[in-house]
């Protein structure tokens, strides 16, 4: 229902402000480019989908002969008393578990072609055990927000944008977009565990999460004492290494099984297709509506008044002008990307506000195209608390990005 009242919201936000702008400033162009928006983003939506299409096709099949093989399985078994104390409906060993694993893993590397496919395979297995199928169950719900969370590790197109526009040390960020979405993910479990009753205290997620806290604080300790210019290069290697390791592992696993391996890549390719199918409407129907509210101006007027009550509180108004693309980034990923490459592009990429904007980006997911494309893949209607539980989220990155900002780069 939550996707319902705000698809709704956009479009009557986007016609009263432009209704104010035809009659008190004039702008006869207003309502011709709404229009012509709702064209060019249901033909994005589309053109995402089928974009999706190739990629899901091999990740869904490289997914199958993990299951086959039993590498799923055994990843499964590694994570699973953490995520059986986040997920405790979902019963134990559930294949869901390796699934989520390898998203998450994805996530935190920066390799989202890789994360979009895994994450929709556990969302399909997350809906098997769901007993209403219209509604997201309690785990779906604690999956879609550690997904919209967006936990970074290595933030490799950041970086590698910030290197095309001429940075003095594109890695410079690295370190406040991590710190940043750790607080996004803390905030993101923890809005969820209360809503959903989960003991957060229990000693053995307080375990996992001393482990991957130490971990990533040796990972943080390791890069910042490598020479910066070789930060961007580690990165990008060392993730994609991982993913290929990974690749490897599924198929020599399958072999020694005496799976064929070909045989079981078709089967999840097929899978694959179907699923980008099926999102299509989704993602269409959410696309056009944020494409009409920015449009419409709405999202400038919101921009122009915090920067008027920040001004009226007497506080330093300097991060606003990357405040566009932290708005944007629950909205639409590649309209957050225009606006964070339009901040580096008039501020300059060494500036506060241009490594504030990075920052932002890296900070969060896109929470609404996230929720249009994981739970339109399965069929849910009834998000419950999801959105609201993903937007505290990403305004807790928001604010982290931004608070971090000014430690880091002031």
């Amino acid at each position: 229902m939550a996707l319902n009242y705000l698809w709704i919201a956009f479009f009557l936000i986007a016609f009263v402000v432009g209704l104010v702008r035809l009659i008190f400033l004039g702008d006869m162009e207003v309502f011709p480019e709404m229009i012509k928006a709702t064209f060019e983003y249901s033909k994005t939506g589309f053109n995402i989908s089928l974009g999706l299409t190739g990629v899901l096709s091999l990740w869904m099949g490289l997914m199958r002969i993990g299951e086959k093989g039993g590498m799923v399985a055994v990843m499964s078994r590694a994570i699973g008393p953490f995520f059986s104390r986040l997920f405790p409906e979902l019963p134990k060993n559930h294949p869901a578990y390796g699934s989520m694993m390898m998203n998450i893993a994805a996530n935190m590397l920066g390799l989202d072609n890789a994360a979009t496919p895994m994450g929709l395979k556990a969302m399909k297995e997350l809906q098997q055990a769901n007993p209403n199928k219209d509604t997201a169950s309690n785990a779906q719900i604690m999956f879609l927000v550690l997904n919209t969370s967006g936990l970074t590790i290595i933030p490799i197109t950041i970086m590698a944008y910030r290197a095309q526009y001429g940075a003095a040390n594109p890695a410079d960020i690295f370190l406040p977009i991590l710190l940043a979405t750790f607080f996004s993910t803390i905030v993101g479990v923890i809005a969820v565990s209360l809503v959903q009753h989960i003991k957060l205290w229990d000693k053995v997620i307080m375990a996992y999460l001393v482990g991957f806290s130490t971990a990533v604080g040796g990972l943080i300790y390791w890069l910042s004492n490598m020479p910066k210019e070789q930060v961007k290069d580690v990165s990008l290697v060392g993730a994609n290494v991982i993913l290929f390791t990974i690749i490897v592992a599924f198929i020599l696993m399958a072999l020694r099984k005496k799976v064929n391996v070909y045989e079981a890549f078709i089967e999840g390719a097929k899978e694959g297709f179907q699923i980008a199918v099926k999102i299509i409407p989704f993602l269409v129907a959410i696309l056009v509506a944020i494409g009409v509210f920015r449009t419409s101006g709405s999202m400038d007027f919101l921009v122009d008044g915090i920067k008027a009550f920040v001004v009226w509180l007497g506080g330093d108004p300097e991060f606003v002008g990357a405040l566009p693309t932290a708005l944007m980034k629950p909205l639409s990923g590649s309209g957050a990307r225009g606006m964070m490459l339009d901040a580096m592009e008039a501020h300059g990429p060494d500036s506060f506000v241009g490594r504030i904007a990075c920052t932002v980006q890296g900070a969060t997911e896109t929470t609404f195209y996230v929720l249009a494309v994981y739970f339109g893949s399965v069929g849910i209607k009834k998000t419950r608390h999801a959105v609201a539980c993903g937007l505290i989220a990403d305004l807790a990155g928001i604010i982290a990005a931004i608070s971090l900002g000014y430690l880091f780069f002031k």
